[in-house]
């Protein structure tokens, strides 16, 4: 176990639930994890290919619809967190858990791109507001210096849970019709029920007000005003432009600018799930307060870096098919391991410098870089990548080099104004 470093204390983010109801809140929070990841895998694989091939959405509406499902989900994770905050997140994220069943429930009564769209939004509203209400839930129940490594077994199981339901949602794509979609549907709209009543079982964890947070005001939004804090956030999100490089960059790297056939993009990505859930739990064990994180995301940076710079070689002219296989695995070993340690890093980050009374309302905000680096992330990678070529692989690696150097200055940062408050 690292040390822990004097420049980065541990902030207290809310007071645990009691001792005796600890220890299975996480046991619960692994198996409503593993209950909605599943259908999420099996219904993230065939839901675009329903709408088109079934409903009759063309593949622009499709994608539009999603855009601005997002676009609206994204911000609303702040509010929802807040809500969080306030009411307990407990009832919140059952709440929130039992609107995203009702959200996909719905899927199959949609015949239009207006009925598509509502309900979308609606989905994307409630996961972003689930996922904040569960970061807050989860800082109740468990002790500050085990978040991290429960975080990672949660990253772990999600992992597992969506490649076993990518390979349902497989079986459904082989059949192609209307009732192995809908099958597909009902499977994911189960596990979010289920969800729902596995964490109605958790003791509730209310966050415990702290007065120097409280003098800033009731705002639901005192997150956009903090503005260490904000620029975290811009920096994570930055870091996960990775996220489009496995499932849009680079199978069309690999199909225009390389010799290697086509099942590699098939093995990267066998690859990346199956790392992430051996060896999440792992990369994360050395990750025990903000000093560490800030350490393990500078880490990654470099590690992207060398990443991307192996994954522009393979453009080299010459290579041949088998030469060309073997460096793009090892561009996809250098991709999981930065990924994997940028997680166990930004994690720690972004729950350690919440204040205490605003878990949920914080980790909705920082929560929020995933769907945009999700929706502004293929503009940008295709543009560098496919665009510019392998030079577009070093301007990534080195933008994300540099955003992983900036987050250990901007999280001292953070703290200190965390410890002048105090």
């Amino acid at each position: 176990m690292a040390n822990t470093s004097p420049a980065h204390p541990t902030v207290a983010t809310t007071v645990p639930a009691s001792p005796a109801a600890r220890p299975s809140a996480p046991r619960t929070l692994l198996l409503a994890q593993l209950s909605n990841s599943v259908g999420d895998g099996a219904f993230y694989v065939t839901s675009a290919l329903y709408f088109t091939g079934v409903v009759g959405l063309s593949a622009a509406q499709v994608g539009a619809g999603l855009a601005v499902a997002w676009a609206v989900g994204s911000p609303a994770g702040v509010p929802l967190g807040a809500l969080a905050d306030r009411r307990g997140p407990r009832g919140v994220c059952v709440l929130l858990a039992l609107v995203t069943a009702a959200a996909v429930a719905s899927f199959p009564l949609i015949g239009s791109f207006p009925a598509f769209l509502a309900a979308a939004t609606l989905y994307a509203c409630a996961q972003s507001g689930l996922a904040a209400a569960r970061q807050a839930l989860l800082a109740g129940l468990v002790a500050p210096a085990d978040r991290t490594a429960v975080l990672a077994r949660l990253q772990a199981v999600l992992n597992g849970g969506l490649a076993v339901g990518a390979a349902l949602g497989g079986l459904a794509l082989h059949a192609g019709t209307r009732d192995a979609y809908l099958a597909v549907f009902a499977l994911d709209a189960s596990g979010f029920l289920c969800c729902a009543l596995l964490l109605g079982r958790l003791p509730a964890a209310a966050a415990t007000p702290a007065a120097p947070t409280a003098a800033r005001g009731a705002s639901g939004t005192a997150v956009l005003r903090d503005r260490p804090y904000v620029v975290l956030t811009l920096l994570n999100a930055l870091l996960l432009l990775r996220m489009p490089l496995l499932s849009l960059a680079l199978p069309l790297w690999i199909a225009q600018r390389t010799a290697a056939p086509g099942w590699t993009v098939s093995a990267l990505f066998v690859l990346n799930t199956a790392a992430v859930t051996l060896f999440q739990v792992r990369a994360a064990r050395s990750v025990t307060d903000l000093g560490t994180a800030a350490a393990a995301v500078r880490g990654a940076g470099v590690v992207l870096f060398a990443g991307c710079a192996v994954f522009a070689a393979t453009a080299l002219p010459g290579l041949g098919a088998g030469a060309a296989v073997a460096v793009l695995v090892l561009g996809a070993v250098l991709l999981v391991v930065g990924e994997m340690r940028h997680a166990a890093g930004s994690w720690q980050l972004g729950l350690g410098l919440a204040p205490a009374d605003r878990i949920g309302q914080y980790q909705g905000f920082y929560g929020a870089g995933v769907p945009v680096a999700r929706s502004l992330g293929p503009l940008v990678v295709t543009t560098l990548l496919i665009g510019v070529g392998p030079l577009g692989w070093l301007l990534l690696g080195a933008l994300l080099a540099l955003a992983a150097a900036a987050t250990g200055p901007v999280s001292r940062w953070a703290a200190r104004t965390r410890d002048a408050d105090a």
